[in-house]
C-alpha cells in the first residue's frame, strides 16, 4: 500500500512539475463587461475568445506557448479604467487588447504606458488614443476618417441639408465624432446643429422634438448602446420622420432589434457586415449556438457584430507581434508591433507612424425594421 501511495505521489509531483514548466503567455482583455458599454464590450470579447479557442497556442522564440486570456472589467467608466489596467499589469500580461470605448482607453492608457505594456486598440476610434502614445496601437479606422465618411453619406446619399447632432456631454467618443462629422458636413454645404445631454439621461423626447423643430433631415447620434436603444424606442413613440444615423457603436444587434416593428430608419458606419466571410461566419455562429454563455453575451442571438470580428483580428495581431518579438517581454512585443502586417477577416492591417491601422473604407448598413437584422448598404470612402 505504501508503495502504491508513493507511486501516486510521484506521479502527482511529475504532473505538477509539468504544469509548472508549461510555457504560458498572457494576453490582457481590457474591456467593459458592465456599464453603458457592457453589451458592446462583451461582443468584442467574444471575438477574442473564439480566436483563442481556435488558436490556443503560439510559437515564440522556437518554443510553444499556451495563450491565456486574462480579463479586467473597466466598467465603461473612466474612473475605473486605471485600476482595471493595473490589474492586468499585475498579472503579467505581455500585451493587452481593448477597449470598446475611447474614453476608457484613454483613461487606462497611462497605467499601461508606465508599466511598459503595449495595447492594441480594437474599436476605440478617437485619434487621441494613439497620438503621442507609442505603446498604444489600433486596428480600426479613426474618427477623422469615419466622420467625413458619414458626412458624405448623409449629404450625398441621404440628401440631408440639416443634421441634428446629439451626444453625451463630456463623452470623448460622442463629442469627437460629432466634430469630425460636423466640419466636413458644413464644408459640403450642410447645416449641423449640435446638442448634448447629461450623463444618465433616460428621457430624450425633448431632444427629438428639438430635432423635428429644426427641420432636421437626419439625427446623428453616435452614442452608447444603452442610450441608443432608448432613443430608438422614444423616436418610434414620437413617430419621427427623420433618419437616425450612427457611428460604429450603434452597430449592435441589440440596437437593430430595437427598431423592429417601428418606422425608425437607422443607418450606421461600421467595420464588417455578416456575409463578407461565409466560412468565418459559419464557424462563429456554430460556436455561439453551442455555448449558452457566449450566446447570452451576444445579446441572445447569433447575429454577428462587427466588434466581434475586430476582437478576433486583434487577437491574431497580438499573436503576430509575439512571434515577431520572439519573446513574451512586453518591451520586446511593443518594439515588434509597428512592423506587424496581418490580413484579417476585417481586411488588411498595417500600422502607420501613429500606430493606427491604415484603413480606407467603412461599411454602411441599415436596420431592417421588419426583422430587426442588419442589411448591407454599401462600402463608403471619403468622396
Amino acid at each position: 500500500m505504501k508503495k502504491v501511495l508513493a507511486i501516486v505521489m510521484a506521479m502527482m509531483l511529475m504532473l505538477s512539475a509539468a504544469a509548472m514548466a508549461e510555457n504560458v503567455v498572457k494576453i490582457g482583455v481590457f474591456e467593459p463587461a458592465s456599464g453603458d458599454s457592457g453589451a458592446g464590450g462583451k461582443q468584442e470579447t467574444l471575438g477574442m475568445q473564439y480566436a483563442n479557442l481556435e488558436t490556443p497556442t503560439v510559437e515564440i522564440g522556437g518554443e510553444e506557448y499556451k495563450v491565456e486570456l486574462v480579463y479586467a472589467d473597466n466598467g465603461s467608466d473612466q474612473t475605473k479604467a486605471p485600476s482595471a489596467a493595473a490589474q492586468l499589469v499585475s498579472q503579467g500580461v505581455a500585451v493587452a487588447l481593448g477597449s470598446y470605448g475611447s474614453g476608457v482607453s484613454k483613461a487606462g492608457s497611462p497605467t499601461f504606458a508606465e508599466a511598459g505594456v503595449p495595447v492594441i486598440g480594437v474599436t476605440c476610434t478617437n485619434p487621441q488614443v494613439t497620438i503621442d502614445n507609442p505603446h498604444y496601437f489600433r486596428i480600426c479606422f479613426t474618427d477623422p476618417f469615419q466622420g467625413p465618411v458619414l458626412a458624405s453619406y448623409a449629404y450625398n446619399t441621404l440628401g440631408a441639408s440639416t443634421v441634428y447632432c446629439l451626444g453625451e456631454l463630456g463623452n470623448d467618443y460622442d463629442q469627437g465624432l460629432i466634430k469630425y462629422f460636423s466640419d466636413p458636413f458644413t464644408a459640403l454645404g450642410g447645416t449641423p446643429i449640435q446638442e448634448s445631454f447629461p450623463t444618465g439621461t433616460s428621457d430624450f423626447t425633448s431632444y427629438l422634438t428639438n430635432a423635428a423643430n429644426y427641420g432636421a433631415d437626419v439625427l446623428f447620434c453616435p452614442v452608447s448602446i444603452a442610450y441608443a436603444t432608448q432613443i430608438m424606442q422614444q423616436a418610434a413613440s414620437q413617430g419621427v420622420a427623420f433618419t437616425l444615423l450612427g457611428g460604429d457603436t450603434l452597430d449592435s444587434n441589440v440596437v437593430a432589434e430595437a427598431t423592429k416593428g417601428t418606422q425608425v430608419e437607422l443607418t450606421v458606419s461600421t467595420f464588417y457586415q455578416e456575409g463578407a466571410d461565409p466560412d468565418f461566419d459559419a464557424g462563429f455562429k456554430a460556436w455561439l449556438n453551442e455555448d449558452a454563455e457566449a450566446l447570452k453575451n451576444n445579446g441572445g442571438n447569433d447575429v454577428i457584430s462587427a466588434v466581434s470580428i475586430m476582437g478576433y483580428d486583434a487577437y491574431y495581431v497580438a499573436l503576430e507581434a509575439l512571434k515577431a518579438a520572439g519573446s513574451i517581454d512586453p518591451e520586446d512585443v511593443m518594439a515588434a508591433l509597428p512592423s506587424v502586417v496581418y490580413d484579417g477577416v476585417s481586411g488588411h492591417i498595417e500600422f502607420d507612424e501613429n500606430g493606427d491601422a491604415m484603413r480606407d473604407s467603412a461599411v454602411i448598413k441599415k436596420a431592417n425594421t421588419e426583422t430587426g437584422d442588419w442589411e448591407f448598404v454599401t462600402t463608403q470612402s471619403v468622396d
